[in-house]
């Protein structure tokens, strides 16, 4: 059953929350950083990605990188830019995108329930990037970012999570350059948080949706430090880490989508006939085209839209992995006809997020850049919920989730 746990949660004075909560350290480059943090002493961006701190083209991954992140941390809480609360808390982080608002629990989940696979997971974890995250939290002794769950929806969960923030104003309220609205509230009845603590005790997985090696790194550090100590009880601050908790029937996963450098030798002739063997087809003009359903696939190709509908015995919706279009898009066209055996390594491919809308496909093929694109209708939560379950891994690039949570909101410290 899932763990939920009050924290002492390390938050900035609401005049410079704005300028202080981040993008996560994963969604931008460290020039992107750079850029973004300029003039601004507040931005987290200095602690997550703190080599935009020291000499230009420095190495991420440079001792003296982690070194800068430890120190800004501490000079943040010598600035009083993040300041500890009194008492242990739960959070409610609501976030709104096309006026649509999503309310996560926001709280410690247990490493505990990462090791025994309560809390799930359905994305490879690359070893480089685990152990990158793992020296920050390591030196910093935090998990400065939040990692993003989501759990099977609890009516009386969503009574309370609603009650709360109609009955209390926000403690944050702001938009962010990209437009997405962020209100936080604290929770410190206790009678509040032990119920919800009960109600989490009854739910028997959560789900990483978005930030696998945030989680892993977290996990496995306080893994390290249980090992570590010859006392421990269970009940140390490092047993835990930062997680928003949101229910499965708020969220929306977005499309993910890719764009390919060229056709494999074919020629666009070549290629359409091959592909008539396995889709129905519909030639849909100049017009932008997003599929419309599961198996209903997008392609742009010089100048033109084409529908593409794998055909009955093609693919097996009764295999959760083979359900999927990404697999199906891979098997009937990216491996066979295009030779893209893997998605990880192959320099030849590059994914989109929908978010970018499918303009940003045609402009990559009408640029010359790519030859070909391909749009997928968006994976449901409950394959995503179907694949955890089942102990299986969803192909790479298979979900994006929006808006992201920002960073800095609050910090876990783990002592």
């Amino acid at each position: 059953m899932a763990v939920l746990k009050p924290f002492k949660g390390l938050r900035p004075p609401r005049k410079i929350v704005k300028e202080l909560a981040s993008r996560p350290y994963d969604v931008l480059n460290s020039t992107e950083a750079r850029t973004e943090a300029e003039g601004n002493p507040f931005s987290l961006l200095h602690i997550i990605k703190p080599e935009i701190d020291l000499s230009v083209g420095i190495d991420e991954h440079d001792a003296s990188v982690y070194e800068k992140a430890k120190t800004n941390f501490e000079m943040f809480q010598a600035n009083d830019w993040l300041i500890q609360d009194d008492q242990e808390s739960l959070y409610i982080y609501a976030q709104t995108m096309n006026g649509k608002t999503q309310y996560g629990i926001v709280g410690c989940a247990a490493v505990e329930d990462y090791m025994n696979n309560v809390i799930k997971k359905h994305e490879l974890t690359r070893k480089d990037k685990e152990e990158d995250r793992m020296k920050h939290v390591r030196i910093t002794n935090a998990n400065m970012e939040p990692v993003f769950f989501t759990y099977p929806a609890v009516a009386e969960l969503d009574e309370i999570v609603a009650k709360f923030v109609n009955e209390n104003a926000p403690v944050y309220d702001f938009t962010s350059d990209d437009g997405f609205g962020h209100h936080f509230w604290v929770i410190y009845n206790s009678d509040l948080i032990k119920r919800i603590v009960e109600l989490f005790a009854q739910i028997p997985a959560t789900y990483v949706a978005d930030g696998h090696h945030r989680t892993a790194a977290a996990a496995l550090v306080g893994n390290e430090k249980k090992k570590l100590n010859l006392n421990h009880t269970g009940n140390e601050e490092y047993n835990f880490f930062l997680a928003v908790h949101f229910p499965d029937n708020q969220l929306t996963i977005i499309d993910y989508n890719r764009v390919v450098k060229d056709l494999n030798g074919l020629t666009p002739i070549e290629l359409m006939e091959k592909l008539a063997l396995v889709f129905d087809i519909e030639d849909k003009g100049t017009e932008i085209y997003k599929p419309t359903k599961l198996h209903n696939f997008s392609m742009y190709m010089e100048g033109r839209w084409y529908s593409l509908t794998a055909k009955e015995g093609t693919y097996n919706d009764n295999d959760p992995i083979g359900v999927l279009d990404v697999t199906i898009l891979s098997n009937l066209i990216l491996d066979s006809l295009l030779g893209i055996k893997d998605l990880r390594t192959d320099k030849r491919i590059d994914f989109v997020g929908g978010i970018r809308g499918l303009g940003e496909l045609k402009k990559r093929v009408d640029s010359g850049e790519m030859k070909i694109a391909f749009a997928l209708y968006a994976v449901s939560m409950q394959q995503l919920i179907d694949i955890a379950d089942s102990g299986n891994i969803m192909p790479p690039k298979t979900t994006w989730f929006e808006p992201k949570l920002r960073s800095g909101i609050v910090v876990h410290k783990l002592d």
